[in-house]
């Protein structure tokens, strides 16, 4: 089922990324990477990236599906460091808050005119 990503937790962990809801700890989804230890994580607002041994995937971050790879053929299988140019998302967490509230409010509305 897919969530939105402003209020998943996403782990890199052995050779797999999971996003849990932040609110209740529950696993979402998992995507598996290549073999190795090592799972480096960037959630820049708008795009989830994940790099396991010298390779970098961008995953959906509502479902965990692989959008690219790109295995870097020719650079070994080391640690991969990565940064974003986009700008940090600046809106509050009462202001996601309160869009989610609406948000929910509305589709609840309209569930309610669809039963009736």
């Amino acid at each position: 089922m897919p969530r939105d990503p402003q209020i998943l937790i996403f782990i890199g962990i052995k050779n797999e990324v999971i996003a849990l809801d932040d609110r209740t700890g529950t696993e979402v989804w998992r995507a598996k990477l290549r073999s190795g230890d090592f799972v480096s994580v960037l959630w820049d607002g708008e795009a989830l990236f994940a790099a396991n041994s010298g390779e970098v995937w961008r995953l959906h971050p509502e479902r965990g599906e692989v959008m690219w790879h790109n295995q870097f053929k020719g650079m070994g299988r080391g640690l991969v460091s990565m940064a974003s140019s986009r700008r940090a998302n600046t809106t509050s967490s009462v202001e996601l808050s309160a869009e989610k509230r609406r948000r929910d409010a509305a589709a609840a509305a309209g569930a309610a005119a669809a039963t009736a």
